[in-house]
């Protein structure tokens, strides 16, 4: 019986054991096996699969199937050479290159009046024009309509974002011939450090600037007072332009008979002259932008007359021994009363009719190259078109409120006609003798306008 009470009695206590050893707690189990998703697989689709996203700063286009090569050719100053740039990214494209040729503005403008007029295939598929190219080039079908191209495009690349009255400056004849990337307009540059010294307030209007030459024409550091761009015939006729409006004159009757050749037209060209005489005499006639320019940086100027999209370099220490102490202010008015001498005028992308080239790859090469992202870096260099780099606080540069000030408040745009060039080719042949006293401001008018008026109504643009 004792014997029976025993066995019971270990067999009870080998169960207690048991028991006791399962309810211990298991230490180790988090130590041997950490959590794998966490730490030896983190999220794949975060970390080593990210969403797809488009790169701003890319040219994203789909390969073309064969190679294709697109020729631009354009014209050089900061923020064009930068659109340059931009489409010269495409070459990242299989099976695309982006090829871009940059001149001065005259020899740009002779080699695309050469290049197509002959009728053949177009050497480029890309041009840069300005609005008032758009009326000479599109009303002899030079040009590719962009409308359809617009329409399809309009909402994949926020065309919304440009407003319309810069859309309006590209369209001829209810069809649009380019894409607007940027504006401009001629306004002052000045050497703050001598204004300083000699107590001159920038001059306002063109009587003022007569004024500061006469202070400034015996600093020893210049080689003239001022400058305006009159080194050629077709620089004349620009400044005229700016005169003429201020004067309140204008260059056609709506016959397409000239009007420049009035009261109006007389006293801007005499005030023209007034301005050569007291600030540049002959050499400062020789004078081009590019002079201007680098009289500026250089110090060998004290002010100028000069387009905006040169203004960005005045900052640049490469080129500019004046970082920081070059001002900047809106055009002086020729007439006290009228106008800013200052036009306005847009660059802008067309493609040319016989191109040879895909006109809706080439559409998006431009589209890529003028995006809000290239917009907002270019802003830096000048004044851009699509209104939400104003918003992203693109821009800033200190001349701008210059600018916006020339823009609103001076002469607007060239007309839009065809027959312009005929009557910017007459000024710019006789307006540089009122410059050398060669013509009086009435003879040298009288003389563009029967040229103009002789080639215009042989050309059929007058009856």
């Amino acid at each position: 019986m004792k014997k029976i009470q025993f066995v019971w009695f270990a067999l009870l206590s080998l169960l207690v054991v048991v028991s006791l050893i399962g309810c211990q707690p298991q230490a180790t189990a988090p130590v041997e096996q950490p959590t794998a998703v966490v730490v030896e697989q983190p999220t794949a689709a975060v970390v080593e699969q990210p969403t797809a996203t488009v790169d701003p700063t890319a040219c994203n286009l789909d390969a073309p199937s064969t190679p294709v090569e697109i020729n631009m050719i354009g014209w050089s100053f900061p923020i064009t050479d930068f659109y340059a740039s931009e489409l010269k990214k495409c070459n990242q494209v299989e099976n695309l290159t982006v090829n871009t040729q940059q001149l001065d503005s005259a020899s740009a403008h002779e080699q695309m009046r050469l290049g197509l007029a002959g009728g053949g295939k177009a050497p480029w598929a890309i041009i840069h024009n300005t609005a008032q190219d758009l009326a000479e080039f599109g009303s002899a079908g030079w040009l590719y309509p962009l409308d359809d191209l617009v329409k399809k495009y309009w909402t994949e690349y926020k065309l919304d974002d440009i407003p319309e009255a810069a859309w309006t400056t590209v369209t001829y004849e209810g069809h649009i011939y380019g894409v607007p990337w940027d504006a401009n307009t001629i306004m002052m540059f000045y050497n703050m450090d001598l204004f300083t010294e000699y107590n001159i307030i920038p001059p306002t209007t063109y009587d003022e600037v007569i004024a500061a030459c006469k202070i400034l024409k015996n600093e020893p550091s210049l080689a003239v007072p001022f400058t305006m761009n009159l080194h050629a015939g077709w620089a004349w006729e620009i400044e005229f332009f700016n005169f003429i409006g201020s004067f309140g004159g204008k260059y056609f009757n709506p016959d397409n008979t000239p009007a420049f050749n009035s009261p109006e037209g007389v006293a801007a060209l005499t005030k023209m002259k007034e301005v050569v005489d007291a600030c540049m005499g002959p050499q400062g006639l020789t004078y081009s932008i590019d002079d201007s320019e680098i009289g500026m940086e250089t110090g060998t100027i004290g002010f100028v007359n000069i387009w905006a999209s040169r203004a960005a370099n005045m900052d640049n220490p490469e080129k500019s021994n004046f970082v920081g102490r070059i001002g900047f202010a809106p055009a002086a008015a020729p007439n006290p009363a009228g106008k800013l001498g200052g036009s306005s005028w847009y660059d802008a992308y067309s493609i040319p009719a016989n191109t040879g080239v895909d006109p809706d790859l080439v559409f998006r090469v431009i589209m890529e190259a003028t995006d809000f992202q290239s917009q907002l870096e270019a802003s830096q260099l000048g004044i851009v078109v699509r209104t939400s780099v104003a918003a992203a606080g693109g821009g800033g540069s200190r001349y701008l409120g210059a600018v916006n000030e020339t823009l609103a408040k001076g002469v607007g745009s060239l007309p839009s006609n065809p027959a312009l060039v005929l009557m910017q080719a007459a000024l710019g042949n006789w307006l540089p003798l009122v410059g050398t006293g060669e013509k009086t401001p009435a003879e040298a008018l009288q003389a563009a306008a029967d040229e103009y008026l002789a080639q215009a109504t042989q050309q059929g643009f007058v009856k």
